[in-house]
């Protein structure tokens, strides 16, 4: 095929607000409208105070039609055909059109202040959004159902099993547990026997981080605080400098803990971070891991229960989605990993490739070998995911980006 099949590993879906409240439990629909503006208001503020608001809206001036994709059937296939995406994973939507799910089912599934029935009230009206969603198009929507791993893990697997039977096969995880239990505490272990059980991939997705520290309580904090509002210099630079450590950080907590010794077949894969960390952060868990005069005093009782080095299961069971790939990561990409690296188009969000995609994309592969691309942009996608590449490859042949557009010299 003259053509890249392209598989996004990063895509986001999710109902205008109001449409949500149609996936409802009906208690839970009367609670849902004492919320609904003072939600909207806050979700403003959230981007005012992230300094993306203006220029979302700037940016989203001509484009109201693109970004009904979202939501619209038809339009995404559109929008994802003119950008050559054949497949694409699906997270809940945020920010952008102000349609993430409701009572903190939202990115962060944040337990912090959250009311467990209704947050996971709102999650369900996600799951149940996002299966309608995913079975207009199964060949090429990969469907997440959010889970809340903190309000009962009997709770979460029954929702994990849920949503298998009605053909989601992965879930999203909170990336940050605050005052909860940590990744690696025993308690947690039938959620991952269910998940390798029923090949359930687990994800992680950036966007959550301790904002409360960066932009103070009264802005990102507890809901009771008396602390007026205050200009913190620096908060933003700092929220982004921080980030992707909070997305990753459940990788090692799951690795030290064995969770992927215990479960060899259990799928990861983090999102939206970029991949640059992936050689430094192996580099040091190896270290730690291995045996010299510096870790002598430790003892070997940490490591007994790891038959591998941390690298090795992160290269087995665990994948990135390099959303809107940079070139830098491209040229590092053997010290990366190029089986680890998943490229992403984050649409339909602002800091995403689209409407540029194409542009975005040779900017980043151009002149690279056509395997390492074809790797990258789709392969790793296909495999790890197990998507059905025949029924894909008629499309892929159709929209796919081609080969010759990367190839040094052309036009």
């Amino acid at each position: 095929m003259d053509r890249y099949l392209v598989i996004s590993s990063d895509g986001h879906a999710g109902p205008r607000p109001e449409v949500y409240r149609d996936y409802l439990d009906a208690q839970y629909r009367e609670e849902f409208d004492r919320q609904h503006v003072a939600r909207l208001e806050m979700l403003a503020a959230a981007g005012e105070r992230l300094e993306m608001l203006a220029e979302s809206a700037k940016w989203a001036e001509d484009k109201s039609y693109g970004l009904a994709g979202a939501w619209d059937h038809d339009r995404r296939n559109e929008i994802l055909d003119a950008d050559g995406v054949a497949a694409e994973i699906l997270f809940p939507d945020g920010l952008t059109e102000q349609n993430s799910p409701p009572f903190g089912g939202d990115l962060a599934l944040s337990p912090l202040g959250a009311d467990p029935e209704l947050q996971w009230a709102g999650v369900r009206a996600h799951n149940r959004w996002i299966t309608e969603f995913v079975s207009m198009a199964p060949e090429r929507r990969f469907g997440l159902a959010l889970v809340l791993p903190f309000w009962g893990v009997d709770e979460a697997v029954a929702e994990i099993r849920w949503a298998r039977d009605r053909g989601l096969r992965g879930i999203m995880l909170p990336c940050m547990w605050l005052d909860q239990a940590p990744y690696h505490h025993p308690k947690y272990e039938p959620m991952w026997a269910a998940c390798q059980d029923l090949g359930m991939i687990i994800h992680f997705h950036s966007g959550p981080a301790a904002m409360q520290d960066y932009f103070g309580a009264a802005l990102f904090g507890a809901h009771s605080s008396a602390e007026p509002a205050v200009e913190m210099p620096g908060a933003l630079g700092v929220y982004v400098t921080e980030v992707a450590w909070w997305l990753t950080r459940p990788l090692w907590f799951m690795i030290w803990a064995g969770i992927f010794e215990r479960y060899p077949k259990l799928k990861t894969v983090v999102t939206e971070g970029s991949t640059i960390w992936v050689p430094e952060l192996l580099e040091l868990m190896d270290h730690r891991f291995s045996e010299h005069h510096f870790s002598a005093k430790l003892g070997s009782g940490y490591r007994k229960h790891l038959k591998m080095k941390p690298s090795e299961y992160f290269r087995r069971n665990i994948r990135v989605g390099s959303s809107a790939m940079s070139r830098r990561e491209a040229e590092m990409r053997h010290e990366i990993g190029i089986q680890t690296i998943m490229w992403g188009t984050d649409y339909p969000h602002p800091e995403g490739t689209w409407p540029i995609t194409r542009d975005i994309m040779l900017e980043t592969f151009k002149g690279i070998p056509e395997e390492e691309i074809e790797a990258m942009l789709g392969g790793n996608a296909a495999e790890f995911y197990d998507f059905d590449t025949e029924k894909l490859a008629p499309l892929a042949a159709r929209i796919g980006p081609e080969r010759s557009w990367f190839r040094e010299g052309a036009a």
